[in-house]
């Protein structure tokens, strides 16, 4: 008696377990949305990078706005151009061309020029650093040195310098924004490659005060604003700051007679800080 009731209820348990997979079956073909095999084509065409450069969360999000048509390949800032055409080419579309953008660091305050008020002894990262007292530079707005943009970057496109100071290079930066997130001083920027005006400094303070603290900061002095067109620069708050917006006005001429270099100005993609042998030890007015 008691294996029949056994075996009923096994038969009962596999009735239910058909019935309710067969339900789900129904429901998958009723409600099953199609998914163009393409994107998992483009998917694996792509570097894996995940790193969000493009604007998607991921790779595969890419793949479907590329095979969808609201992005172009070329959008991959990471991808070579070899697989930006492979791409293009399975799905029958143009590449198209990305405004490209790359990592700036705004601050060229390296310790050859800058002033250490205090030694930071604690745990090496400049957000451990930023924490205590500011991390020890006399300038609050400087680059700490301690490389945590370095670290951050998953593509080697960040090295640190002689001078504590970090290094993009340009042919591997894919404006992803990691070193943006990573710097406790906001001082990373993602800028176009064709905006070649570049302020490299953050400090609020103003004329003699400030080139006590660092000797290539901005002293707001103003002849930038009036070397350059008119309302390409103003100065705000102690900083010179330039309006992307007339980015078609800027030349070369509105760094010329910067008395600290805080204002350069970017050949191609790379640039070089001013150092501390091309900048006068006195105070220029």
């Amino acid at each position: 008696m008691a294996l029949g009731t056994v075996l009923v209820s096994v038969a009962i348990l596999a009735g239910v377990g058909l019935f309710f997979a067969a339900l789900i079956v129904l429901a998958h073909r009723r409600f099953a949305v199609w998914e163009d095999p393409r994107i998992d084509q483009v998917t694996e065409m792509l570097p894996g990078a995940n790193c969000g450069a493009c604007g998607q969360p991921g790779c595969r999000a890419f793949a479907e706005r590329v095979v969808a048509g609201s992005l172009q390949p070329a959008a991959c800032t990471v991808m070579s151009a070899d697989g930006v055409t492979a791409v293009a080419e399975l799905l029958g579309v143009a590449a198209g061309e990305a405004n490209r953008r790359v990592a700036r660091l705004l601050c060229a305050g390296g310790r050859d020029v800058a002033l250490q008020e205090a030694d930071y002894l604690g745990l090496s990262t400049c957000k451990a650093a930023a924490a205590v007292a500011g991390g020890g530079k006399a300038c609050v707005w400087g680059c700490l040195g301690l490389a945590d943009c370095e670290r951050a970057c998953d593509f080697d496109a960040i090295t640190m310098n002689a001078e504590d100071l970090p290094v993009v290079w340009p042919d591997r930066c894919t404006a992803c924004g990691d070193c943006v997130e990573a710097c406790p001083k906001d001082l990373f920027t993602l800028m176009p490659v064709e905006q070649r005006l570049i302020v490299q400094c953050k400090s609020l303070l103003e004329g003699d005060p400030v080139q006590q603290l660092c000797r290539v900061a901005c002293t707001a002095c103003g002849k930038c604003v009036m070397d350059a067109a008119p309302g390409l620069i103003a100065i705000r708050n102690g900083l010179a700051v330039i309006d992307y917006e007339k980015n078609e006005l800027a030349t070369p001429a509105a760094t010329a007679r910067c008395p600290t270099g805080a204002i350069v100005w970017v050949e191609g993609a790379q640039f070089q800080s001013p150092r501390a042998a091309d900048i006068p030890d006195m105070v220029v007015v």
